[in-house]
């Protein structure tokens, strides 16, 4: 993931479509546009709240972000993709506030705010290019473009390494999980901000440690099939959150941190499935 060139942007590339928008909403040029990967899962669903492993790929498609900075508090968000615009102050972001995509714009300064970096308000316009609701992270893209941008305009030095860029990943998260309230476990964010060209990621999300797996199929004459199956993926419609408790307690149960600890044994997945089923906590986990 890496920031495009500071305005103005050239014409005909992806970022000068969403810095013409920008100019017509505010009035101005931006400060600079940015962009961040959607990504797409070779291994590991539903792993990474789990404290397991996972390889994500960074995808070409990409959100960018065209940022000015304000002086106030105040910000003022727009999305090619939506007629729905956000103006608020960013005292007023909280947990469920703003509702719809905004909150994970706003989530990000709340974010960054809340481990303990200075903000200030912005002005935002979005052009989203990962499928909208197809489960390839366009909310991860989102945030991670917003946090880049930020980070580059206040020099925060979020970006310079991947143990910044792991730091930031983890801002992003908890700005989904606080104020989106869509409790995911920070893969997609991870992937948006430490893919590299040419490689899939092996994340390790126990400790957050990552290594670059070789991954470049063109070189091999193949291609990576994505099928689109048209079943949309929303993160805050309940049910990735109730996948999300009926696994942790089964961690409970067996008294364990996490399910990355179970030993691959008959008897534990007997009992995990005996205690799921007969408690209604929810389905079999085994």
């Amino acid at each position: 993931m890496t920031a495009l060139p500071t305005s103005p942007v050239a014409h005909g590339t992806p970022g000068s479509a969403v810095a013409r928008s920008f100019s017509e909403a505010f009035g101005s040029e931006p400060s600079g546009v940015w962009s961040a990967p959607g990504r797409v899962n070779l291994m590991g669903e539903h792993t990474d709240y789990n404290a397991g492993l996972c390889l994500p790929i960074a995808l070409p498609h990409r959100t960018y972000a065209a940022v000015r900075l304000r002086a106030d508090h105040r910000l003022r968000l727009r999305s090619m993709q939506s007629s729905q615009q956000y103006e608020l102050d960013l005292d007023d972001v909280r947990a469920g506030n703003p509702a719809g995509w905004g909150g994970y714009a706003a989530g990000v300064l709340w974010a960054l705010g809340d481990a303990g970096h200075q903000v200030s308000g912005l002005d935002l316009m979005l052009d989203s290019r990962v499928p909208l609701g197809a489960g390839l992270s366009s909310s991860a893209a989102l945030e991670c473009s917003v946090a880049a941008a930020v980070s580059d305009l206040l020099d925060l030095g979020l970006l310079r390494d991947d143990q910044a860029r792991a730091t930031l990943a983890g801002i992003c998260v908890n700005a989904e999980n606080t104020i989106a309230q869509a409790p995911t476990g920070g893969m997609d964010q991870s992937a948006a901000l430490r893919c590299q060209i040419g490689h899939a990621l092996l994340l390790d999300c126990r400790d957050g440690s990552i290594a670059q797996v070789p991954f470049d199929l063109s070189a091999h004459g193949l291609s990576l099939l994505i099928m689109d199956t048209r079943v949309e993926h929303a993160l805050d419609d309940g049910q990735y959150a109730q996948r999300r408790a009926s696994c942790e307690e089964a961690a409970r149960q067996l008294g364990l941190p996490s399910l990355r600890e179970v030993p691959f044994d008959a008897s534990t997945r007997h009992s995990i499935s005996f205690r799921t089923t007969v408690s209604g906590r929810g389905p079999d986990t085994s």
